[in-house]
């Protein structure tokens, strides 16, 4: 046996030894996303698989890559999340476009971290998230995005944007003071089909669950004006301090968005910060027929958009846009005011990064995006979109046709919600509730096709989100047909 010198011993790799590991892994890669289709959309694992991967020991002795490779094929490329299959309608979880895979690839071969400093990657990152604020119209003069891990970090950086601003209009400093001298209890409004993460955030940033209230919505989910309206002039006679709106572009439930162009108003006249979470459906407003229905998202003071949704970048791509990117810096920046890049001077011309965020090292999250983006082009994010929308349109269609099926509550963007009902269990919700958690449950477990629930008007709801660029008519077909057959033989059962 050759002895290893420091050259070749892990984590090193001869360069030879590198290409033929690397070519084995995109023939692996390639062989993969070429036959997904032909795959069962998931296969759940034994618990002694499951066992395996959990309590496999650490050898004191590494293991030869080939041999590392060959149990990522066996053990883990068996048994992926399934969103790489385009019958897979679960959740918002897009598949990686294929440019996407080879940029993390580059990306990690490189390694830089992007908290600041005079590297391409940070200046790949400002023209991609300037491409972001340009297909959706949101202003780039004056704005800053920032790349995060995905919309709860998004969400996390603006709202302490909004803390933030509204504290220095009251008078005080949030970074200096913190929670703890009596002020006025903060309140943000937000839709009973706002995002966990929305709470979450309030959490972290010490408001607690108090300052969360929830405003009523119409009969197609959206956000009720007159009732935010309502509860802003309630809650500012009770003594409290309305700060902000948390409103929709798209919810990962049924997809509503909220009249924002209504929202930005009222936010405008109380002296409200408005965030739109647009992880998942923001991008839809790329779509010259449908900005319309995003008018206001412009007006927002901050957005959050996942690019690692509808636009298939590899996980993890999150984005943050706030308006204000002065503020945005206050808000983070440790930096002395007399040690701060300026637009003109310093090191890159640049400022950092790390002092728009939570983060001081950062990933090459920008390059999957950027070369995603360039890959498509605007014409391309566009067709995508469409084609969806089409796709969740015919699905309804489909659903609207077919006597066992009920759809449940309006297509707004991809997403479908709708559950099966056979005729002696009309008018039973208990039973109906009972009978579609099963059939989502068996469903999953078929690998025929994949999809998730939600709740709609106290319902059980099966909910297809189209968000495959490869899935087409006849999937959404074989995704019925997989629910009613499904369905007939649970009902029959019981």
């Amino acid at each position: 046996m050759t002895p290893r010198t420091e050259k070749t011993a892990p984590p090193a790799l001869e360069p030879e030894h590198f290409r033929r590991l690397a070519h084995d892994a995109v023939d692996l890669v390639a062989d993969y996303l070429g036959g997904v289709g032909a795959l069962p959309v998931f296969r759940p694992m034994t618990p002694a698989e499951r066992t395996t991967l959990m309590q496999e020991p650490l050898g004191a002795v590494g293991v030869g890559p080939e041999a590392v490779l060959e149990r990522f094929r066996t053990a883990i490329l068996p048994h992926a999340m399934g969103n790489g299959h385009p019958r897979f309608f679960g959740w918002v979880n897009s598949p990686p476009a294929p440019i996407g895979v080879v940029a993390d690839f580059l990306a990690a071969a490189l390694n830089p971290s992007c908290a600041g400093g005079d590297h391409a990657a940070i200046y790949v990152e400002r023209a991609a998230v300037r491409w972001l604020m340009e297909l959706i119209g949101f202003p780039t003069e004056g704005s800053m995005g920032l790349l995060v891990s995905g919309g709860s970090a998004a969400t996390l950086v603006a709202l302490t944007a909004a803390r933030h601003r509204a504290a220095a209009e009251d008078g005080w400093n949030v970074r200096t003071e913190g929670l703890q001298h009596g002020h006025p209890v903060l309140r943000l409004y937000v839709s009973p089909d706002g995002h966990s993460c929305i709470q979450k955030a309030a959490e972290i940033l010490g408001l607690g669950a108090q300052a969360m209230h929830k405003v009523a919505t119409d009969e197609n989910d959206r956000i009720d004006v007159g009732s935010l309206r309502a509860a802003v002039a309630a809650d500012r006679a009770a003594g409290m301090r309305p700060f902000g709106v948390a409103a929709s572009a798209g919810t990962v439930g049924t997809g509503a968005i909220d009249p924002l162009g209504e929202i930005a108003d009222l936010c405008a006249a109380e002296r409200l910060w408005l965030h739109v979470d647009g992880a998942y459906g923001a991008v839809g407003a790329a779509l010259p027929t449908h900005r319309a229905r995003y008018a206001g998202l412009e007006r927002a003071d901050s957005i959050a958009l996942d690019p690692h949704k509808w636009l298939s970048v590899p996980v993890e791509c999150g984005a943050v846009l706030v308006r204000d990117g002065w503020l945005l810096r206050e808000t983070f920046s440790l930096v002395p005011d007399y040690l701060r890049t300026q637009a003109d001077r310093g090191f890159g011309g640049l400022p950092w990064y790390s002092e728009y965020g939570i983060q001081q090292t950062r990933g090459f999250r920008a390059l999957k995006l950027w070369m995603t983006l360039q890959h498509m082009g605007r014409d391309g994010v566009r067709d995508l979109i469409e084609r969806h929308l089409g796709l969740a349109q015919h699905l309804a269609e489909l659903v609207d046709a077919a006597p066992d099926l009920e759809r449940l509550g309006h297509v707004e963007l991809s997403i479908v919600c709708f559950r099966y009902v056979p005729a002696d269990l009309k008018g039973d919700g208990r039973a109906l509730d009972a009978l579609n958690k099963r059939v989502m449950e068996e469903v999953q477990a078929s690998g025929a096709a994949f999809l998730t629930q939600t709740t709609r008007r106290g319902c059980f709801a099966l909910r297809a989100c189209v968000l495959h660029y490869a899935t087409t008519e006849s999937d959404l077909v074989a995704l019925l047909d997989t629910v009613r057959k499904t369905g007939e033989r649970l009902a029959a059962e019981s």
